[in-house]
């Protein structure tokens, strides 16, 4: 999945929509792991949590696009590149879901929700997201199958 559309709401912010208590922390959390990240596009950089540095192999929180997108699936990353090029130059609001290939075998499935806002001057705005890794790793394809 990778989508891309203009910055605008697709559903409307409504009274107490991010009132706590109509979140369910408890069961997202069971069921996954998300943490926020942040892109400068004067600098180029991306800004990672702790957990999202780790399952992307990376040693720094920081990094460029292209560090952050080595260890996913090679049949994603020309679209999500393609994805976050298109996202730098348009106040645009996005998300793709890739799958990590890590060193040991293991592939970690990945969801990623974001935007990019401040792009009124060339060279400048930023991208902010959320990473939401679920709680398992698979071994290989083999462990997903379809039912007919």
């Amino acid at each position: 999945m990778f989508k891309i559309a203009r910055a605008n709401a697709a559903v409307p912010l409504t009274p107490g929509s991010f009132d706590d208590a109509n979140q369910n922390h408890e069961m997202l959390a069971q069921f996954s792991v998300s943490e926020a990240w942040t892109g400068d596009l004067s600098s180029g950089m991306l800004r990672l949590g702790e957990w999202s540095a780790m399952l992307h192999g990376l040693a720094a929180q920081e990094c460029g696009l292209l560090s952050l997108i080595r260890c996913y699936d090679a049949k994603d990353r020309s679209h999500i590149l393609e994805l976050f090029e298109q996202a730098a130059t348009l106040c645009s609001s996005f998300c793709f879901s890739t799958t990590i290939i890590m060193p040991n075998g293991f592939r970690q499935p990945l969801f990623c929700m974001g935007e990019s806002n401040g792009l009124e001057q060339k060279y400048s705005g930023s991208m902010v997201g959320v990473f939401i890794f679920p709680r398992f790793k698979l071994e290989g394809a083999k462990q997903i199958s379809s039912r007919r």
